[in-house]
């Protein structure tokens, strides 16, 4: 049979369709023969063609890998193990070694090495032998079995890693170098006690063994150096004693302008993963400087003669939200990213600034981009530091650099306002009139033909606007114009595209106001949702982007007689264009027409419900690195894998492994964005439309579940957050439909996803997963309520993941040994996941009667209250004394609260006490509403500290100028008296309240100002009347009175009725007049 096979493969290899057509179904009709195994061994052994040789090799390991239990027994030994072997030491060839090294490694997951002595005899053999080509061999061999089943060969790892540690010394011999650090990766998943000493010997072996491979093949260099990201990862311990020397070597190779951009990229991801993982460390061994002096002229480089920086080319569209990884000068400023997510900014800030400023004033414009571009890369990481304490200086830097001659530093001041715009908020919002007539003059004079710079005009004028609210009134008439015309005249998409995105900008801030452009904005938007062309979808993409913005800004009686139609465009697009970005962006719109109008969409749930499933189980645009496609490189030549693609067809009895299962994969980032916003949607929608969501809840919740452990952290986290809304809508279903089965159906969803986000909180290790997961198990603890601790064990649970986050014992926090140092200073993201943990605690309190909620209270308190030091940053004293009063809040209307809130008061009253004599105006602010909580939690509890509370509250009138304090201090007094009156000074506390009357920030406090009131008119009528209603005050109060009503209309209607006859009709008198 073998000389018969020789011809079939032969003829495959021809370059003739129809004698390959031929030879593919004579050779599947061959592979049904029990005898083909010992044939295409025979083959491998004696063919003279290396081509055949190789393909009888693929051929083979495809029947292996889907047929190895079909296999006899007796050819498995006879034929399989032993020729394989043979064939493979004796073979010339590196291509056909190459797929006989896969061969063997598909052998190893199902045959372990112990019951393959030959195969351990072989490889000892090889790697030690005195060949350098044998060593080579053995080391290709070794590393494609451990790759394909590493745990298997751990019986083995500490006489492997004495081999390994050997063949790192092996200079002259790249190749082996190369196949040594490749195993090397592949084992440090599962190395253990035992072996870590031994690894932890290796690394400035590795270093050195890395410098030679450097020198000889640069791309397998590139590779190799992933074996830091995989010790990083998962075996960090091991480097530990080693990063000195680590970051000195990537620095080095990061550094040199002669390597190629992917090796110096690889260098610089190290770093920056390290300081992902290990930045207490980084501090610690004071490797800072050396890495930011290092960086800038990486990040400050001019371009080669005659070229620019990718951002700043004219010739194609410019995308400030991407990172080049190719691109040496991006990995830098994102290494400066990451320092700003993940080091305390005052340390970071300290090395930091003499280097900026040394870049922002030099003459060279390339040092100015550098410069800016550091500033644009804090802002998210670093924002409440620079929001403190430099944003007005970094502002005019800013500005000063739109004027410069030079159009690099423009494009990237404009970058940088535009980072600003989006992560320094509210107070750059602020810089309202100083900025827009600067952006708006800057955006007219522009040339059209510089589309890229135009873009970043566009980018920062669009971040600064969507956050001004009213501010952005004065400005609408001239912003509309502009965009209108843009819409209407510019023959270039790309303009038309920037204005579409601008004009969702505006609506965010202007919302009802933008009503008079409506009608022209709409018909724009619907001209370009019904073209065809593919020149028209990223067009298309971003109209269906502000379509969902207007949906949920210009009011519902403007956008619901649309809302059909607008529904209809979506559905046509989708139905006849195939593009994942489009279908993502209708996701976002029929999700967004749910919210003011969900009756339009209830008849379509069908279709659109299973548009989004079928994305969430789609495998499009998943490329499966599968490890039989890898290549694998012997010598210099490139490895050609034709022949395995002509192959991999022929044998397809039996399931192929799932695809998520395989070595790894990767995600276009169009499909990966789809899966996220189809989880986003499909949750929002689930709650907006009730019971109509009630027939596709189950099928929606089981796929979007499959989605929990998604590789990707941004699909993980939009699929956990809907998980989170299903368990809302359910609540809202049982709570307007109230049966049994919906009480069922609401418990079981809660007994999935409460100990889904307990177990992702204490596993997950992207720290922007565990606050979407935070974040939404607050939102379900605050709609479910007691009906989440239904099961006795969620609190105690859910008290200790905000524990662990709040002591940072969770994976996302990193667990660094050197964070016992500087406790009071950290990274603003990890200061911020605290916050979310926080955040939990009085929901907690409010769900649960204070009695069994008390032991743990007693356990989280002193955590948040050790925040409110002042040596603690303005962030942390906010947060912890405004988490305090929030819990007091709760425990109000708590069962046996009272009690509780009175146990508490003497470690409380301190705490609040000093924090109304804090300098940031948030601090008291947050202070007050806790002493005015207390008064209302504690009752009588505490009546012997209203003097002191009093005493406090007036000297604090006497000189804060901060209006929103000013409020919350009116409030505060408002529950003093409302819980105890008679402990109050009335003749001397009103008028002083009254004479700060109305409110002119805080007006959520006005419900507690009118409550009060209307107690005070009821208790005392002739004492309101005569030292109230001075006709000075009279008018303030009906206005405020009125005010109140149309605001909170129940509220109003249930006060007034609690009056008498007489005083209800002045009352509404009052309010109805003119």
């Amino acid at each position: 049979m073998s000389e018969e096979l020789e011809q079939i493969l032969l003829q495959l290899t021809q370059p003739d369709n129809a004698a390959i057509q031929q030879a593919t179904a004579q050779l599947k009709q061959a592979c049904k023969d029990p005898a083909v195994i010992p044939a295409l061994c025979a083959v491998i052994s004696s063919s003279q063609n290396p081509l055949i040789r190789q393909t009888a090799t693929v051929t083979l390991r495809l029947k292996v890998k889907k047929h190895w239990k079909k296999i006899n027994p007796n050819d498995r030994e006879r034929f399989l193990k032993a020729v394989v072997l043979q064939v493979f030491m004796q073979e010339t060839d590196h291509t056909v070694q190459h797929a006989l090294s896969q061969l063997c490694a598909v052998m190893v997951k199902h045959e372990t090495p112990d019951r393959w002595p030959a195969l351990l005899q072989l490889l000892n053999q090889a790697t030690k032998s005195t060949n350098p080509h044998d060593r080579q061999v053995g080391l290709l061999l070794l590393n494609k079995v451990i790759e394909s089943n590493p745990e298997s060969f751990q019986p083995h790892y500490f006489q492997l890693l004495q081999l390994l540690s050997t063949v790192l010394h092996d200079h002259n011999n790249p190749i082996a170098l190369y196949y040594c650090i490749l195993t090397l990766t592949e084992i440090t998943a599962f190395i253990g006690t035992e072996e870590m000493k031994q690894m932890r010997s290796i690394i400035p072996d590795l270093i050195v063994a890395l410098k030679h491979l450097i020198k000889a093949n640069e791309q397998q260099a590139t590779e190799a150096m992933e074996v830091f990201i995989e010790l990083m990862e998962i075996e960090v311990s091991v480097i530990v004693p080693h990063v000195a020397g680590i970051v000195h070597f990537c620095l080095e190779v990061a550094s040199d302008t002669t390597l190629s951009d992917s090796l110096r990229v690889k260098a610089l991801s190290c770093i920056t993963f390290l300081i992902k993982l290990r930045s207490k460390s980084v501090l610690k061994l004071k490797l800072l400087t050396p890495i930011l002096k290092a960086l800038f002229p990486i990040l400050t480089a001019a371009p080669p003669l005659g070229e620019h920086d990718p951002e700043d080319e004219e010739d194609g569209d410019s995308d400030d939200n991407a990172t080049d990884n190719a691109n040496p000068k991006h990995c830098a400023a994102q290494v400066i990213d990451t320092m700003a997510l993940h080091m305390p900014p005052e340390k970071l800030f300290h090395h930091l600034t003499p280097l900026t400023q040394a870049c922002l004033s030099s003459e060279d414009p390339y040092q100015k981009k550098g410069g800016l571009m550091c500033l644009a890369v804090l802002a998210e990481g670093c924002a409440d530091h620079i929001r403190t304490n430099m944003l007005s200086s970094v502002l005019q830097t800013v500005c000063r650099s739109l004027s410069d001659s030079s159009q690099v530093v423009r494009s990237a001041a404009l970058f940088a306002l535009g980072q600003f715009s989006e992560h320094l908020q509210p107070e750059v919002s602020k810089y309202c009139s100083e900025l827009m007539p600067l952006l708006l003059g800057y955006l007219s004079s522009l040339n059209e033909a510089k589309v890229g710079h135009v873009t970043r005009a566009f980018y920062a004028l669009e971040n600064f606007m969507e956050n001004l609210g009213a501010d952005i009134e004065p400005y609408l008439p001239t912003l509309m114009e502009t965009m209108l015309s843009a819409l209407g005249n510019t023959n270039k998409l790309k303009i038309k595209e920037l204005a579409v995105s601008a004009i969702g900008a505006i609506a965010n801030a202007a919302k009802e106001s933008l009503v008079p452009y409506f009608p022209p904005i709409i018909e724009s938007l619907k001209g370009f949702l019904i073209a065809t062309t593919e020149e028209m979808r990223s067009l298309q993409t971003q109209s269906l982007d502000t379509l969902s913005v207007l949906a949920r800004t210009i009011g519902k009686d403007v956008f619901s007689p649309l809302a059909a139609e607008c529904i209809q465009l979506g559905m046509n697009l989708t139905d006849n264009i195939d593009d994942p970005d489009l279908r993502r962006c209708t996701y976002s719109l029929y999700s967004s027409v749910a919210t003011i109008c969900p009756e339009s969409l209830t008849p379509h749930l069908t279709a659109i419900t299973t548009v989004m499933l079928l994305a969430l189980k789609s495998t499009e645009g998943i490329t499966a690195h599968l490890e039989e496609d890898k290549n694998f490189v012997l010598l210099d030549d490139n490895d050609d894998d034709d022949t395995d693609k002509g192959a991999e067809h022929l044998l397809e009895d039996e399931p192929e492994t799932d695809i998520l299962e395989s070595a790894g994969f990767s995600v276009e980032n169009a499909y990966m964005d789809e899966k996220e916003d189809a989880c986003d949607a499909l949750g929002e929608i689930a709650f907006s439309t009730g019971v109509a969501f009630q027939p596709f809840l189950e099928s929606s919740f089981q796929q979007v579940y499959e989605m929990r452990d998604f590789p990707h952290e941004d699909v993980r986290r939009a699929a956990l957050g809907a998980m989170g809304q299903f368990c809302r809508a359910q609540h809202k279903v049982w709570t307007e439909n109230p049966s049994e089965a919906n009480h069922q159906a609401l418990l079981k969803l809660l007994d999935v996803v409460i100990p889904c986000f307990l177990e992702t909180v204490r596993k997950d290790s992207e720290r922007h997963v565990v606050m979407g997961v935070l974040e939404s198990m607050n939102s379900v603890v605050k709609s479910c309520k007691e009906e989440v601790f239904k099961n006795p064990s969620y609190l105690r649970e859910i008290c200790s993941v905000i524990r662990e986050v709040l002591t940072k014992k969770t994976p996302c926090q990193g667990g660094d040994p050197d964070d016992t140092d500087d406790e009071d200073q950290q990274a603003e993201f990890d200061a911020m996941l605290q916050e979310f943990a926080g955040e939990g605690i009085p929901l907690l309190a409010s769900s649960v009667p204070a009695d069994q909620f008390a032991p743990f209270l007693n356990d989280l308190l002193p955590l948040i209250m050790s925040k409110t030091k002042s040596s603690c940053t303005v962030a942390d004293r906010s947060f912890s004394i405004g988490t305090i009063g929030e819990i007091l809040q709760a425990l109000v209307n708590a069962p046996g609260g009272r009690g509780l809130a009175g146990r508490l008061s003497n470690r409380l009253l301190p705490v609040l006490v000093a924090g109304v004599k804090d300098s940031d105006a948030e601090v008291r602010n947050n202070s007050v509403f806790g002493l005015g909580c207390l008064a209302e939690a504690a009752g009588p509890i505490v009546v012997s500290d209203y003097p002191t509370m009093l005493s406090v509250f007036s000297n604090l009138l006497a000189k804060e100028s901060d209006q929103r304090v000013i409020d919350n201090l009116c409030a505060a007094l408002c529950r003093m008296i409302m819980s105890n009156i008679d402990a109050v000074p009335l003749k001397q506390v009103v008028p002083a309240l009254v004479k700060h009357l109305p409110l002119k920030e805080d007006m959520e406090e006005n419900k507690t100002v009118f409550k009060c009131l209307v107690m005070l008119y009821k208790h005392s009528p002739d004492m309101v009347q005569c030292k109230l209603l001075t006709p000075k005050t009279q008018s303030m109060l009906v206005a405020l009175i009125r005010q109140f009503a149309q605001n909170h209309s129940a509220d109003f209607q249930a006060a007034v009725g609690s009056l008498p006859a007489e005083q209800q009709a002045k009352l509404c008198a009052a309010v109805s007049a003119s």
